[in-house]
């Protein structure tokens, strides 16, 4: 970094373990290697991470740009768990770390010996986080699940999409991001108790868990109203109105009047302000009652204009946003300003990847690229103390 105050990031001196793949478990690693901390990614033979080799983007043989997206500014040490040699790389390494995160099948860390019980034993300081499918303490345990698995079952997809559409998915896997990020956040605060205690132990998350928990008011609503949340129509909130996309002249526009207030700068800016006023339309209660007479009449108004003349006129005002395609939202100038694009060096040629959202001293740490397979092989091995006879005798190299 070029700015003194982000010489030193907050996590430098942070060694954690990785035995991860595909997505969730990277993701939430990443937040922590964005922010200083060693991650030493464990990746098991002969291919590594499943990643590696997910297209249809590939950035040579082994790697891919689907795997840098969620692998940058990490190390990479190929280790056979099940195997005896790789175990005792293994066990070494735990004695130098801090954390060791895992986000196997549930049943797997037991027998990996990836737990508090097994690797407390070499390092009574070591955190286990581990984040799983569905837990590792129930009968699913032994299942295997995946992102779409939960929205499915938590109650997503029947709240995603138009209400007379199919059940719908979130377009990205949102469950595997807030799952991993949550890991991290768990890993951080047992590490934080084991500076004060001298004690690690295991933390745990799932998908499913964190995806239940991700129904926050609409759960509330239930378990003590019995009040079930249903779909509406354009994505709109459901109690808040008008708060959904709407109809302009060239495409569609997002406008949310969470306050009374927006609601009156709203109705002036389009020309109805008589709108304010009227019973049927004065106060959020009466609003939501509307809604169905309400949105035509906002479709109407807001036709006679394109989306940007709308976002212009209303910016800073009120809540307003264009709906954008993907290619719109990563080309939007405002991206760049903000600084949320990055160019990382890759042997392969410079790769242009989004930056971490977090800002230290008011800037977003740079990211590295995620090496080839077992590329810190060596320098980890001589760290451990082992001779090149040794890491012959070892991992066969």
């Amino acid at each position: 970094m070029s700015d003194d105050k982000m010489t030193t990031l907050p996590l430098e001196g942070l060694r954690i373990l990785a035995v991860e793949q595909y997505g969730a478990g990277p993701y939430g690693s990443m937040h922590l290697a964005d922010l200083g901390a060693e991650v030493i990614k464990i990746e098991a033979p002969p291919a590594g991470d499943v990643s590696r080799s997910t297209g249809p983007h590939f950035l040579g043989e082994g790697d891919s740009l689907f795997f840098q997206t969620f692998n940058l500014g990490k190390r990479s040490l190929k280790l056979d768990l099940k195997a005896e040699a790789g175990r005792e790389v293994f066990g070494k390494l735990v004695g130098t770390a801090d954390a060791v995160l895992n986000n196997l099948r549930g049943d797997q860390p037991e027998k990996l010996g990836l737990d508090y019980a097994r690797l407390g034993q070499l390092n009574p300081k070591i955190v286990c986080a581990h984040l799983s499918a569905y837990g590792r303490d129930n009968e699913r345990a032994a299942w295997p699940g995946y992102d779409y698995l939960m929205q499915a079952e938590a109650g997503f997809m029947t709240l995603t999409g138009e209400p007379d559409g199919p059940p719908a998915r979130f377009g990205l896997s949102m469950v595997d991001f807030m799952t991993g990020t949550t890991m991290a956040m768990g890993l951080l605060a047992a590490v934080i108790g084991a500076m004060r205690t001298g004690r690690g132990r295991d933390v745990d998350v799932s998908l499913f868990d964190v995806a239940l928990h991700q129904l926050s008011y609409p759960a509330s609503w239930y378990l003590n109203r019995g009040h079930e949340t249903t779909r509406l129509p354009r994505g709109a909130h459901p109690s808040t109105v008008p708060c959904q996309v709407f109809r302009t002249a060239d495409g569609w526009v997002m406008v949310m009047c969470m306050l009374e207030k927006f609601w009156q700068a709203f109705v002036e800016g389009i020309g109805s302000p008589a709108w304010a006023d009227e019973p049927r339309f004065n106060g959020f209660a009466a609003r939501r009652e509307s809604r169905d007479e309400l949105t035509p009449l906002v479709d109407e108004a807001l036709s006679m204009q394109p989306t940007a003349y709308w976002v212009e006129k209303f910016a800073g005002r009120i809540p307003i946003a264009p709906v954008l395609d993907v290619a719109q939202a990563l080309d939007n100038p405002w991206v760049e300003r903000v600084g949320m694009i990055q160019e990382v060096d890759h042997p392969e040629g410079t790769q242009r990847l989004l930056r971490s959202p977090i800002k230290l001293d008011g800037q977003r740490a740079e990211g590295r690229a995620c090496p080839p397979l077992d590329a810190d092989v060596g320098d980890l091995l001589r760290e451990l103390g082992y001779t090149e006879q040794e890491r012959a005798r070892l991992l066969g190299a």
